[in-house]
């Protein structure tokens, strides 16, 4: 099993577990990993999905280039996993509820795509990040590419893709790579998930959808984003977040 979905509670988590190949993503693993987000995303006990390795100091080193040296003459196999590695990176940038990345070791081209999907992103002192087709002769998808310029910036991310250079955290943390260092990114990650599953869900999430829209190009408000304003008076959680605030205690949603 190299891939596996667990439940704790409110927060789910998405392990990756091949540790002889440092988490090297295979065509099977691309393919199951959107099924994977989406059973998390179906399931109404879950509110936060951490995106890990099951084994420590590890994240993922990126796609498996043993598998590309195997089936890059085969252009089936071309389309197929360009389709499913692009289908896993919009599972994780579009799911409805936060996504989490500890990055507990090297976060390395597909691994760094998956970092980058994720809202937000925990580092290990001692993790390098970077992005490498340029030193493999391959081809960042344009989907892959806008986010990572969504995130740093065009002349960063310009900079990250033609070195192909491996960033310590300190370093991936400055350029806004990562969002955190910490000791155990899984344990961070777990507190941050739990702050966020301890608030409105509706508010959370519709503020991810409003995000999106925005990352997608979207200027000014539809009918959607405002019906996302005017109906949150009318849900419970408005009802409870306004009562607790009254009464001077903490909110249950």
């Amino acid at each position: 099993m190299t891939l596996r979905l667990e439940r704790d509670g409110a927060i789910a988590r998405l392990l990756i577990d091949r540790p002889a190949r440092r988490n090297a993503m295979n065509q099977a693993m691309w393919e199951e990993m959107p099924r994977l987000i989406g059973e998390a995303m179906a399931d109404d006990a879950v509110r936060v999905l951490i995106l890990a390795s099951a084994a420590p100091g590890l994240f993922c080193a990126g796609a498996d280039i043993d598998e590309f040296a195997r089936c890059s003459a085969d252009a089936d196999w071309r389309v197929a996993n360009q389709a499913a590695i692009r289908s896993t990176q919009y599972a994780l940038a579009h799911a409805e509820k936060p996504v989490i990345a500890a990055i507990d070791g090297d976060c390395v081209g597909g691994g760094c795509g998956l970092a980058i999907a994720c809202d937000l992103r925990i580092a290990a002192p001692a993790a390098r990040i970077g992005i490498t087709p340029a030193k493999l002769g391959i081809v960042y998808s344009l989907f892959d590419t806008k986010l990572l310029v969504d995130l740093v910036g065009p002349a960063r991310a310009k900079r990250i893709l033609f070195t192909g250079a491996l960033h310590d955290a300190a370093d991936a943390l400055a350029i806004g790579l990562v969002d955190e260092i910490a000791p155990d990114p899984r344990a961070a990650a777990d507190t941050l998930a739990r702050a966020i599953a301890a608030n409105a869900q509706h508010s959370v999430r519709s503020a991810k959808a409003i995000i999106c829209r925005i990352l997608d190009g979207q200027a000014d408000d539809d009918a959607t984003t405002l019906a996302l304003f005017r109906d949150a008076f009318a849900r419970p959680d408005f009802t409870e977040g306004v009562t607790a605030f009254r009464e001077k205690r903490r909110p249950d949603f």
